[in-house]
């Protein structure tokens, strides 16, 4: 198995900063403090327990949890004691998730998914198979032959189809537990609502009035069930869908800002910079160099 303490990493020959990376580590270090990056990010916990602090809430895990996060997504580790695993990185210039969603569909599933923790918990199934492509990933590393890009890419599907198929067999189990509580419908008919209207709709009080149902029980239950605010929860599917305009297409920051409903375009960018952390220009200028490809 791969070596603790080492890294295996691609550079992009035309830019120079990642295109992919393989790392193990033995201990905290690395994710102890606040982490926003300009690429993908899976972390997979073989040994430890600690916390998770994602998207401003706080989880605990143990043992064989695999993370997943997106561009820009800030995220911190925290581990008890012993902490050892694996991670990838990889930059939407290497392999662009939006681009290859129908031969992985991990958008919306490992990454981008606003509503659920965003681990999943590896199995004795499916661990050998993790183990196997990330030996081959180290392998490949080491060896700049002709197609060496496309082979890495392969793996690198194989080991994000192997985490979908194993997050949506464990999503029903988590579905169910939601069915099982007291606002099961509700719950569900404020995603479809966000998911449906965000574009249009951006208050919290236009949600409550469309399910009928008072603004201040609508924010309890959002924040019982989801840990965010109902404001947060607008918010993030807005800025998940400029990120995705910005990364994917040429439009301009005030078209965008037009078609997710917001006519003045400094408004937005004010929004989107107090959510992201960047604003869109810069979201742009770091991020989109994959986007041409997408009309």
């Amino acid at each position: 198995m791969l070596n603790t303490q080492t890294a295996f990493t691609l550079m992009n020959p035309q830019t120079g900063s990642l295109a992919f990376r393989l790392f193990s580590f033995d201990d905290c270090s690395g994710f102890a403090h606040l982490q926003r990056h300009n690429y993908y990010t899976i972390v997979w916990v073989t040994k430890g327990r600690g916390k998770l602090r994602w998207n401003f809430s706080e989880y605990n895990f143990e043992a064989d949890s695999m993370f997943a996060f997106a561009i820009y997504q800030p995220f911190q580790i925290i581990a008890d004691d012993e902490f050892e695993g694996f991670a990838l990185n990889f930059h939407p210039d290497f392999f662009c998730i939006h681009k290859h969603d129908k031969e992985v569909s991990c958008n919306g599933v490992l990454f981008n998914n606003i509503y659920e923790p965003p681990f999943v918990k590896v199995d004795l199934q499916s661990a050998p198979i993790f183990k196997m492509v990330l030996e081959q990933i180290k392998t490949e590393m080491q060896n700049s032959a002709v197609a060496q890009y496309e082979l890495l890419m392969s793996y690198l599907k194989i080991f994000l189809i192997t985490a979908v198929r194993l997050k949506t067999e464990q999503q029903p189990a988590a579905h169910t537990v939601l069915l099982d509580r007291k606002e099961p419908f509700i719950l569900q008919n404020l995603k479809d609502a966000i998911e449906t209207h965000f574009k249009e709709k951006h208050s919290a009080s236009d949600y409550a009035d469309m399910l009928n149902i008072s603004p201040k029980a609508l924010a309890k239950i959002a924040k019982a069930h989801f840990s965010r605010t109902l404001t947060d929860m607008i918010a993030d599917r807005i800025i998940i869908e400029a990120k995705r305009e910005l990364y994917l297409t040429n439009k301009p920051v005030k078209e965008i800002a037009f078609n997710l409903g917001y006519t003045d375009e400094y408004y937005f960018s004010r929004f989107f910079k107090i959510n992201a952390d960047v604003s869109p220009q810069l979201y742009r200028d770091t991020v989109g160099a994959g986007r041409a490809e997408v009309a």
